[in-house]
């Protein structure tokens, strides 16, 4: 427990400083990642990443692996994202987690790079 209590606040202070969260088509908060951008939508337990390029035009999320550390009452949840077809990857969490929890997501491109979106 204390180890994803760590790495959770590990991925969150190495997220841009200078990050932008705006709101996506898809009724979800934007956030910079890398080179890319993504849009977290949640609901219930389900958590929806949209994958889209710096235009903002959606990216295929075929190859994408990824992870979705969300603080739901002051505690992490760990969801784990596969590609849902076109531009969304998605997972299902444990817990309910509210339509905007803080957090981060961390992708994995097809390439092997890795990219982190923070959410406050």
């Amino acid at each position: 427990m204390r180890l994803t209590t760590l790495i959770a606040a590990g991925i969150l202070l190495a997220a841009p400083a200078l990050a932008h969260e705006g709101r996506g088509t898809n009724g979800g908060r934007v956030a910079d990642a890398g080179r890319y951008h993504v849009e977290l939508v949640a609901k219930d337990r389900t958590v929806d990443v949209y994958l889209l390029d710096g235009s903002e035009k959606p990216v295929p999320a075929a190859g994408f692996t990824g992870t979705a550390i969300l603080v739901v009452n002051g505690k992490p949840a760990r969801v784990a994202l596969a590609p849902a077809g076109g531009s969304r990857l998605t997972g299902t969490a444990d817990i309910p987690l509210g339509t905007a929890p803080k957090g981060a997501v961390q992708l994995t491109a097809p390439d092997g790079t890795t990219v982190s979106g923070k959410f406050n």
